[in-house]
């Protein structure tokens, strides 16, 4: 598998995992969620950036 290919799995990997536990945080409730919704949620944002700039590059370098 090339390296490439990895980071991107590597990248919506962290995307989903992200996503699980802004929800496990949210589900939570209480002062956790009130700290760490946002910055969960900007996490999420960026991975899910990245992810699809991988994307377009593989689609624009094979």
């Amino acid at each position: 598998m090339d390296l490439f290919v990895v980071v991107i799995i590597a990248a919506i990997l962290a995307t989903v995992a992200t996503v699980f536990l802004g929800v496990l945080t949210m589900s939570a409730g209480g002062s956790t969620d009130k700290t760490l919704s946002t910055p969960l949620m900007w996490a999420r944002v960026g991975f899910q950036a990245l992810t699809l700039l991988l994307l377009f590059v593989a689609i624009r370098l094979r």
